[in-house]
């Protein structure tokens, strides 16, 4: 992407680039106008440009407030495609603090969340896609959520945005050429291409969303909740599942009367896993809180573990709790104390045709747990790619759905041209917000906000 020049009115903004504490290497990133008097006043003279100096860190008097290295990036091959002064000293808050009340006394002003980035964008550094890639970047959780934020900050995400504003450009002049002749007279041949080319937009549209919505998962992760009657093991199948003993496991019904939530990753996708007290009627008032506080959680939940007594098979209170479930959350039935049951086989879901995904498990010996796992990550939507996905947030899956919904309306409407062309029209437009073609002010300011200080 080619940057552009920072216009001649930009202030010089600086902050502490890492993170608060303790450390051995602590940045002060400065950008704008006017680094070669915060370099005068600092280093006692300008830094030769992308060679790393050893300098001290001067106060008004010229006495050392740090010692460290000075790096120069001039406009526009830096970060923001402005001029960028790093002064790298030691971590500790204090000398960190001195240095920068230094760069503002010299005329610098702090920077707002995110505002490094911002101007990255604002000068052609990074599209707005890019941009959000690099708190997302900061926030991974997971290595593969990791993966997946720097695929989209090299531009894969946006790439292939691009790839479909172009193909949709393409479509758009032809149908504006077919507009310039009457219908009798447009050629089968510019037909058969157009629809050829809607399919194929359509097609890889498809393909995208879907990427994007694996990368969401990356980012967002899942929240789980495991419900089911008392003493069925649902606090031992959370144990089993993040590891260590997180939660009391009792013979006693009701031992669990609050929500004991644990993150957890599979194959790189976080789950936040939330044990809820057994569902049941009772006559005492802190367990019914419990109880209270578990509906309120299912209503919320991604994915429901609904665990049953392998040695039991489904009872009827197992029946009611399965007909009280949220309608649209998906649901895997969980059969534990499979390790009591032999040879046996436990009992089917009530109704078949409700087509719940079942599993067998052991949460004390561990049985079947690999196979709930690949169940679990199957039931909200996961699915091991070859080229891994991209990074996304909720805001380009709705760009997606939208754009979406109009080819989906313009392959109604061919039979008008004019209808036709403004659908391709909005279609372009949901995916240029993406990137940041057609993104109003509001809309950055709510994204830069969520970053940290030095970013």
């Amino acid at each position: 992407m080619k940057a552009k020049l920072p216009p001649p009115n930009v202030d010089t903004i600086a902050a502490i680039a890492t993170a608060q504490g303790r450390g051995g290497v602590g940045v002060i990133r400065i950008s704008g106008r006017n680094i070669e008097v915060l370099a005068n006043g600092i280093l006692g003279g300008m830094p030769v440009a992308r060679r790393a100096t050893y300098s001290n860190f001067l106060d008004e008097n010229g006495d050392t407030l740090d010692q460290g290295i000075a790096l120069f990036f001039p406009a526009p091959h830096s970060y923001t495609g402005e001029d960028v002064l790093e002064l790298q000293g030691h971590g500790g808050s204090p000398v960190l603090q001195m240095v920068l009340r230094r760069c503002l006394d010299l005329g610098a002003r702090l920077a707002q969340p995110g505002e490094f980035t911002r101007r990255a964008f604002l000068n052609g550094k990074l599209d707005l896609a890019q941009a959000e890639s690099v708190a997302d970047l900061i926030d991974a959780n997971t290595t593969e959520a990791a993966r997946s934020a720097m695929r989209s900050l090299r531009g894969e995400f946006s790439n292939a945005i691009r790839g479909l504003v172009d193909e949709l450009i393409g479509l758009r002049m032809l149908v504006e050429a077919m507009l310039d002749f009457p219908e009798e007279e447009v050629d089968t041949l510019d037909v058969g291409r157009r629809n050829a080319l809607l399919s194929n937009i359509r097609s890889r549209l498809e393909h995208t969303l879907d990427t994007a919505k694996q990368g969401s998962l990356l980012r967002e992760g899942v929240h789980v909740a495991i419900a089911g009657r008392p003493n069925v093991g649902k606090s031992s199948l959370l144990n089993c599942l993040s590891g260590e003993e997180v939660a009391l496991v009792s013979d006693i019904p009701g031992t669990t009367r609050d929500i004991i939530r644990q993150a957890i990753q599979i194959r790189g996708v976080p789950l936040h896993i939330m044990d809820t007290a057994g569902l049941r009627e009772s006559k005492d008032a802190v367990e019914n809180m419990g109880i209270a506080r578990t509906h309120q959680t299912l209503n919320r939940a991604d994915l429901i573990l609904l665990v049953l007594d392998a040695s039991m098979g489904v009872t009827l209170q197992d029946q009611e709790i399965l007909a009280g479930l949220p309608v649209n959350t998906p649901r895997l039935l969980v059969y534990n104390k499979a390790d009591l049951l032999g040879d046996g086989v436990p009992d089917m879901p009530p109704d078949p045709s409700m087509n719940i995904a079942i599993v067998q498990v052991s949460a004390k010996t561990g049985v079947g747990m690999d196979e709930l796992r690949s169940k679990l990550l199957k039931a909200v939507g996961w699915r091991d790619q070859e080229s891994g996905a991209f990074m996304a947030r909720e805001r380009h899956l709705r760009a997606l759905t939208l754009a979406q919904a109009h080819l989906m309306q313009a392959g109604a409407v061919l039979s008008s041209a004019e209808l036709f062309a403004e659908e391709l029209r909005l279609a372009q437009r949901a995916l240029n917000e993406i990137t940041g073609e057609f993104t109003s002010d509001d809309l950055l300011g709510e994204i830069f906000s969520r970053f940290c200080i030095g970013k």
